[in-house]
C-alpha cells in the first residue's frame, strides 16, 4: 500500500483578536460574484514554511530534525497592524494582515527551519519571506476581479501578540473546506 500523503506546514498560531478584524473587513467587503473565499476563523495562522505533500511516515523524521532548533529561539513580539494582497492589487489572488516586530528574529527561524529539512529532501524557494496572515483567497480565473482598494487603505487597532510557540500542522482538504490537525507543538526556548 501506498504511503499517504499528508499536505503539512510549520505556523505561529495567532490571537482571537485576529478573528475580529478578518470579520470586520468580511462584513465591509462587496463581493457579490463570489470571488472571495474567507478563511475559517479557526484556521488563521501565521505560515512559516509549507513543506507540502508529506508522507506520513516522515513525519517523525521531520519533527526530529527540527526540535532542537525551537530551544534556543526565544518568544517574539508582533504587531499586526496593515493590510496587504499578493501578487498585485490589479490581480489579487490573497488578502493579508501584515506583521511587524521581531520580523528579523522569524525570518532567521523560518531559515533554519528550512535548513535542518534540507537533508530530508525538501527544498524552498530562496523568494523573500513576507510575514503575513492569510485572511481571504480570491478565486482564479475570476469572472470579475474584486476591486480591493478599499481594504487595501482600511486602517484598524493595531494588535499586539506574543508568540511562543510554532506548530508543525497537517491540512487534509474536504469538500467543505480543509482540516488542520496540529501534530507537534513546540515552545519556544524550551518552554512554554
Amino acid at each position: 500500500m501506498k504511503n499517504k500523503l499528508l499536505r503539512t506546514f510549520f505556523s505561529i498560531p495567532i490571537p482571537e483578536e485576529i478573528r475580529s478584524i478578518k470579520n470586520m473587513f468580511y462584513r465591509s467587503m462587496k463581493d457579490n460574484d463570489g470571488e472571495i473565499k474567507w478563511i475559517r476563523d479557526y484556521q488563521l495562522h501565521l505560515t512559516l514554511t509549507f513543506l507540502g505533500h508529506t508522507p506520513v511516515d516522515s513525519t517523525d523524521s521531520i519533527v526530529a530534525a527540527v526540535n532542537d532548533i525551537f530551544c534556543d529561539v526565544k518568544p517574539m513580539k508582533f504587531y499586526i497592524e496593515k493590510t496587504g494582497c499578493f501578487p498585485s492589487p490589479a490581480r489579487p489572488r490573497v488578502l493579508w494582515l501584515g506583521i511587524s516586530g521581531d520580523t528579523k528574529q522569524l525570518e532567521s527561524l523560518v531559515k533554519k527551519i528550512n535548513s535542518a529539512l534540507l537533508p530530508l529532501g525538501y527544498h524552498f524557494d530562496n523568494n523573500q519571506f513576507i510575514p503575513h496572515i492569510t485572511i481571504a483567497r480570491i478565486r482564479y480565473p475570476q469572472k470579475h476581479t474584486p476591486d480591493v482598494n478599499e481594504f487595501l487603505k482600511s486602517s484598524y487597532d493595531r494588535i499586539v501578540f506574543h508568540a511562543d510557540r510554532v506548530q508543525f500542522v497537517s491540512s487534509e482538504l474536504l469538500t467543505d473546506g480543509a482540516v488542520y490537525t496540529i501534530l507537534k507543538s513546540f515552545p519556544l526556548g524550551g518552554k512554554i
